[in-house]
């Protein structure tokens, strides 16, 4: 049997194996369309996914922040006031006797890198407090607050 190269002239010659070999322009382009059709697909599930996760870390936050709280009213028998601030979870406030902190590392900021709204005693609980995370556009309101007081925190 004879080799198959020597039956076909094009197998011969270098240049017309080098044109084989390489991708034509609107093969290229064909890609970089079927590339960009997946992107455009995939991107906008990514970025809602980054959101619910940045919500349910400030949810956490929120939950963190409410237990060392609680366990400064147990020691100190009442809640830090608007005033002193969550920073009271860290450094004992002067007019405070029985403080077993600190409660927490460090004061939290939220996953968009805003600090956490603290006012006790609150105006949703009035017994309380009230936490909250100002949500993705950093301004109290607007629908995207996550907090300790609604009933479908980031939902309001």
């Amino acid at each position: 049997m004879q080799n198959p190269q020597l039956l076909n002239p094009r197998l011969l010659n270098p240049r017309s194996r080098a044109r084989r070999a390489a991708f034509t322009l609107i093969e290229l382009m064909l890609v970089l369309v079927i590339l960009a059709v997946l992107a455009a697909i995939v991107l906008p599930k990514l970025t809602g996914r980054t959101q619910q996760a940045r919500i349910g870390a400030a949810k956490t936050g929120i939950s963190n922040i409410s237990g060392a709280l609680n366990n400064f009213e147990v020691d100190a028998g009442r809640f830090p006031t608007t005033d002193e601030g969550l920073n009271a979870l860290l450094v004992k406030p002067g007019n405070v006797s029985t403080w077993n902190g600190p409660y927490l590392d460090r004061v939290p900021v939220d996953p968009w890198e805003h600090p956490y709204v603290y006012r006790c005693p609150g105006s949703n609980n009035l017994t309380g407090f009230d936490i909250l995370s100002m949500g993705p556009d950093g301004h109290e309101g607007g629908g995207d607050d996550i907090d300790n007081f609604s009933q479908s925190p980031g939902q309001k």
